[in-house]
């Protein structure tokens, strides 16, 4: 663990004294997680699903306790029955949803309607119940996003952008990421958060150009290699090494060019969003993840899970976690032993769980 710094001055007399400085601690081991995950697969089948929200208590708060800022872990501190609850009701309206679109398309086009006009409540509630019940040193985190802003965010802002010929998304996810952050606190302590719009259109762009730059070297490879395979005298009863390996090259290919592409982009918005945000006095934030070692992270978790059919997923899930804790540094400043831990209303999962069985994503970078 990387050594805590201690102010010999009092928070009085050094207003933005450092106290710690260094990168996040992640302690979590594959051996250990593999467990939890497999008791978590089992139960969750032989109880229907019921036992999902125990899972999902489970895993929280494994990862959680297992990441530390100047050796204080996180703390997620919601209860399994707040999740089933949530889970249930969630379930229910799905369904409703789904039959009534089944058996009644008008109204169930009217209903699809106003779900996308109840994404926003969605995503603010779910993103307050997230954060109220995530705890660092005692102290809780808040969410204090509004409807309006939520549905210019992630409503209009990308339907605005299909008849700009999606010139206009790196603007519209910028916006996206803006308010999913800048409305975060910490205590009685907001949160600062200055993106850049170029930042984005650069991403995008880059991602362009090594998206192109992958499709010609994939049609290159495809090309040569079927080339190569119709010089062979190949037929059904004399298959050679490269008949069976060939298609086996090209998913490793095409997964190769997909987590390439994903990990460009990430890498880029998540550096520049750590890098763009702090607490005033109390926490400023540094993030260096580098595409390629975030690339073949991803491309090699990607090939072990298909080749273990699903075995090495907690190895994968670890193994990514334990990266990007690498990649964030945090600095602590005085003002964090004066924050105060602000009384809130107690939220409810429902919307979360909402979002999970819609397919919504408001996960934070």
């Amino acid at each position: 663990m990387e050594p805590t710094i201690h102010s010999t001055e009092s928070p009085t007399t050094a207003t933005n004294s450092t106290i710690f400085q260094g990168r996040v601690q992640f302690g979590g081991q594959a051996g250990e997680f593999f467990g939890i995950w497999t008791v978590n697969i089992l139960l969750s089948i032989l109880t229907l699903g019921i036992y999902s929200a125990w899972a999902k208590v489970r895993t929280y708060r494994y990862f959680y306790s297992n990441t530390r800022i100047d050796g204080h872990s996180f703390d997620y501190l919601a209860t399994p029955i707040q999740i089933l609850k949530g889970r249930i009701l969630a379930v229910v309206v799905f369904v409703i949803y789904s039959l009534v679109v089944q058996l009644l398309p008008l109204i169930g086009l009217l209903f699809a309607l106003g779900f996308l006009f109840a994404m926003p409540w969605i995503i603010n509630q779910g993103l307050r119940f997230n954060m109220r019940m995530t705890r660092h040193r005692n102290v809780r985190f808040a969410f204090a996003g509004n409807y309006g802003d939520a549905l210019i965010n992630f409503v209009l802002l990308p339907i605005a952008s299909v008849f700009t010929l999606y010139l206009l998304l790196p603007y519209a996810l910028k916006r996206m990421d803006q308010y999913l952050h800048e409305n975060i606190s910490y205590g009685n302590q907001a949160i600062n958060v200055n993106l850049k719009g170029e930042t984005y259109y650069m991403a995008a762009l880059i991602t362009i150009g090594v998206a192109i730059a992958g499709l010609v070297i994939f049609g290159i490879f495809v090309g040569i290699s079927g080339v190569a395979m119709g010089l062979g005298n190949i037929d059904s009863d004399n298959l050679n090494v490269s008949t069976i390996l060939f298609p086996v090259l090209i998913i490793a290919f095409y997964i190769a060019f997909l987590t390439l592409i994903s990990a460009v982009y990430q890498s880029i918005i998540r550096n520049h969003i750590f890098n763009s945000s702090e607490f005033d006095n109390v926490a400023s934030f540094k993030s260096d993840l580098k595409a390629v070692d975030y690339g073949i992270l991803l491309f090699t978790n990607a090939l072990a899970i298909i080749f273990s059919l699903g075995m090495a997923y907690p190895w994968a899930k670890i193994r990514k976690a334990r990266l990007l804790a690498k990649a964030t540094e945090v600095t602590v400043y005085t003002g964090a032993l004066a924050i105060i831990d602000t009384a809130q209303q107690q939220q409810s999962s429902f919307a979360e769980e909402a979002a999970n069985v819609f397919d919504i994503d408001i996960s934070l970078t």
